[in-house]
């Protein structure tokens, strides 16, 4: 344990979550913060996320940080840069956790900081933002991007990747081009198309919102991150525009293509496809390694009485297993049990399979 200084200018979801994450790591540390709202940086001092409150950029406290993280927007990231490059020590790293690299990298470099600056982006997050939502574990087996600068000496690098590993983090090395290309395609575009998919339902439900109503399973899934924050998608999409755009055309390309494919009754193009789809899917790693975070459910079938759910929860919770929420599944077209619990982790969703199990219920794992 060393202890070592840490600023951070924001608190939001990332930043607070950070911030709990370097003093679970490394209790020793010390934390100063500085956010445009008092109640927030009063919150994480009440906390014990951070150890000082700062008043503004400028503060001069910050000159005694080892590191200071950006968790504002790109342009109130960029502007405080430019006021703290003035104020901490050259040996300082200063580094971002925005989901755009290019523009703060250019900007970096504009005023004489490639080498100091770093870029940073924790490749997780969540539909709901504020510190209030900020989670020590947030980062664990996520991907967190490291993009250095042209001049930033190996010696810094390490340390980043030894930091972020300390956290239960997954450090990857990328130039900011390589990163705003790549999330262009599996960030990005993603939560474009779960807006305009929620945005297409709204449009075309009946006056009694029947859609609405039947949406389940495999909608809610797909369109989670519809909920995101949208004043920081809307910056996202400007600041990434080039890539994001140049990734869309494939992506309606292939559309147009199963359009055509159904309207032709083409039936060996629709199956192939799927196929193609599902063996590149099934490809993929189960690990929580992304902005979508993997949900750990278990259903459950149960008997429509009075107390059913408070049975099943209080099983739970007198085998000692945590529940991150539970409800009743109205549509079936996608699920098998009425009931699904929702859990953190895997093992806990695991044992409260086996547990569910050993009390005869019938349980589905997903």
């Amino acid at each position: 344990m060393t202890q070592e200084t840490f600023g951070f200018i924001g608190l939001g979801l990332i930043g607070g979550s950070l911030a709990k994450a370097l003093k679970r790591s490394n209790p020793s540390c010390r934390i100063m913060a500085y956010s445009r709202t008092s109640t927030t940086t009063g919150l994480a001092l009440s906390e014990h996320a951070i150890d000082i409150c700062c008043t503004s950029v400028s503060d001069p406290q910050f000159a005694a940080c080892d590191c200071i993280f950006l968790c504002a927007p790109v342009d109130t990231n960029i502007s405080a840069l430019r006021i703290l490059k003035d104020i901490v020590p050259p040996d300082c790293i200063l580094t971002d956790v925005g989901s755009v690299k290019t523009d703060i990298h250019r900007a970096a470099q504009e005023m004489g900081l490639n080498g100091r600056f770093i870029g940073g982006h924790p490749m997780t997050g969540s539909e709901k933002s504020g510190f209030a939502h900020a989670q020590a574990h947030l980062f664990e087996n996520s991907y967190y991007i490291i993009t250095p600068s042209a001049d930033t000496v190996p010696e810094k690098i390490d340390w980043y990747k030894k930091m972020v590993t300390g956290f239960g983090a997954l450090p990857i090395v990328l130039n900011c081009e390589q990163h705003d290309y790549a999330t262009a395609a599996i960030s990005h575009l993603p939560h474009l198309i779960a807006a305009a998919l929620v945005n297409t339902v709204h449009d075309l439900d009946s006056k009694d919102e029947m859609m609405k109503l039947l949406a389940a399973g495999g909608f809610k899934d797909i369109t989670r991150i519809a909920s995101s924050s949208p004043e920081m998608w809307e910056q996202i999409c400007l600041e990434n525009r080039a890539n994001i755009s140049d990734v869309m055309d494939t992506f309606v390309k292939l559309l147009e293509n199963s359009r055509t494919a159904m309207n032709e009754g083409n039936g060996a193009a629709i199956h192939q496809m799927f196929d193609d789809s599902r063996s590149y899917r099934n490809s993929f790693s189960s690990r929580s390694l992304g902005s979508i975070k993997k949900t750990f459910r278990v259903f459950c079938d149960i008997i429509d009485e009075s107390g059913a759910i408070a049975t099943i929860a209080t099983t739970l919770a007198v085998n000692g297993i945590s529940i991150k929420n539970i409800g009743i599944v109205h549509s079936r077209e996608f699920e098998e049990g009425v009931l699904q619990i929702e859990f953190y982790e895997e093992e806990p969703s695991l044992q409260a399979a086996q547990v569910l199990r050993q009390h005869h219920y019938q349980v589905w794992i997903r």
